[in-house]
């Protein structure tokens, strides 16, 4: 440490300066007076004669005599022992406090932790309603500068419509004159005509004109105010919508079909608004322990992936989806050809026979929405997830049918007037809640919002 350096060389120092001053003096060491050791006479066993003649000898012990130099590195150990003793208390004194610090933040943490996570989710709520109550405003307002306009417009076009019948009736006046009128008289008239006609038409044409320009912005207008409600309100006739706030492995939806799973020939069909598609975002998936991948809805960018018994068996339709807009993807399949056909928006846009051939759908999978089934809560609450496949965005609208949906059936699904009407019989949107968390320790979840925004 740099304190003990620092009194290590403060030592040194004085100790080599005390030296310098005093080389020449002696250094006295008072060492207790020898010990020479000796056995009293009175202790001394009884001898022989032959013995007798053998006087003993004290021995001394002598002791050590120290240079100045021993002397001098016999107290820097004593001081460096010091030194050590002293850091290793202070070691302990700050283990100590670091230890009382360390259970003081963790009780504050578990005191106030879940204060403050329902503070931010209430905090995140009330931003999504002020801000949904915002984009329902200025709707409003686009709404009434929609109506207002067309009002105009209407105005604009009953003058119109008067100015040319009057100019009909005078032309009809000016014709009868002429025909009953001499041949000067007609002459006039014409010139008459010509010169009414002339500037009559002249007037109607900029009358034309401005309606036309008018007409054009109230239609660019319009455009724009459609495609920002397309881009923040649900399609009609779904009132409620799953949010998944953010991509994340602990956010998903669990379903639970309302018959068997055992299908010989399926339609899966949604709606869905994509916040940002990576190179596989999972919108539907259903597998067991033996084949996590049975059924797999995903995008990858804008290209829309649906696979049947396996990764093995893939229909793609690139450039068929669009990151923050509403989107229809049904999917469809029969075991008896394979035929497997992949339909967005209402129309489809790629079919492929021989997918997975005579398969039969196990039962007693997962069917989940947002994430891949990989094995949940066997060896963790968030074990087999991987974040980057996660979902975020919003979904309305899943159904599920045992069948192959005819074309004309798809197609009023993918219309936007009353689209979550249809309801599927093995899982129905609005009949079959999604469970949101398949695992009770998972904190994030996916909330169900209502129909403006």
């Amino acid at each position: 440490m740099p304190l003990s350096r620092v009194l290590l060389v403060c030592l040194v120092y004085s100790c080599s300066v005390l030296l310098t001053q005093g080389y020449e003096d002696e250094i006295e060491v008072n060492y207790a007076d020898p010990f020479y050791n000796e056995i009293a006479e009175t202790n001394q066993p009884e001898s022989s004669p032959q013995e007798a003649t053998v006087t003993p000898t004290p021995s001394t012990c002598k002791t050590p005599e120290f240079s100045k130099w021993d002397k001098l590195f016999t107290m820097l150990e004593n001081s460096q022992m010091k030194e050590n003793m002293l850091l290793q208390y202070a070691d302990d004194i700050i283990k100590v406090e670091l230890q009382a610090l360390r259970g003081e933040m963790l009780q504050f943490v578990a005191n106030y932790a879940g204060g403050c996570a329902s503070a931010v989710d209430n905090a995140g709520r009330r931003l999504t309603l002020q801000l949904d109550m915002k984009l329902a405003q200025a709707l409003e307002k686009v709404r009434e500068v929609n109506a207002e306009q067309r009002a105009h417009q209407d105005a604009v076009l009953q003058h119109l419509l008067a100015a040319t019948r009057a100019q009909a009736a005078r032309l009809s006046k000016m014709e009868s004159s002429c025909l009953n009128g001499a041949a000067t008289k007609n002459l006039a008239s014409a010139n008459v005509l010509q010169e009414v006609t002339t500037s009559e038409g002249g007037q109607l044409e900029k009358s034309l004109a401005t309606m036309a320009m008018d007409l054009q912005k109230a239609r660019a207008q319009l455009d724009r105010s459609m495609r920002s409600a397309e881009k923040h309100f649900l399609p009609s006739g779904c009132e409620m919508a799953m949010l998944f706030p953010m991509r994340s492995k602990r956010i998903y939806a669990a379903v639970t079909p309302d018959t068997t799973m055992s299908l010989h020939s399926f339609t899966i069909c949604m709606w869905a608004k994509v916040r940002e598609a990576l190179n596989k975002t999972v919108l539907f998936s259903y597998g067991t322990k033996k084949n996590p991948f049975e059924i797999q809805l995903f995008l990858s960018g804008q290209a829309v992936h649906f696979t049947v018994g396996g990764e093995a068996h893939l229909v793609e339709a690139p450039g068929a989806a669009r990151d923050g807009q509403w989107g229809h993807f049904c999917g469809t399949w029969s075991s008896e050809q394979g035929l497997a056909s992949l339909w967005v928006n209402g129309q489809k846009v790629t079919s492929s026979p021989g997918v997975a051939e005579g398969h039969v759908l196990p039962d007693g999978g997962t069917m989940q929405l947002g994430q891949e089934k990989n094995g949940c809560c066997s060896f963790g609450f968030d074990s087999g997830f991987d974040a980057k496949l996660a979902f975020a965005g919003k979904m309305t609208g899943v159904n599920v049918w045992d069948r192959v949906l005819g074309d004309e059936e798809i197609s009023q699904n993918a219309q936007r007037e009353g689209s979550c009407s249809s309801r599927g019989n093995v899982v129905g949107w609005g009949v079959r809640t999604a469970r949101l968390l398949t695992c009770p320790q998972v904190r994030g979840f996916a909330e169900f919002v209502p129909n403006h925004g």
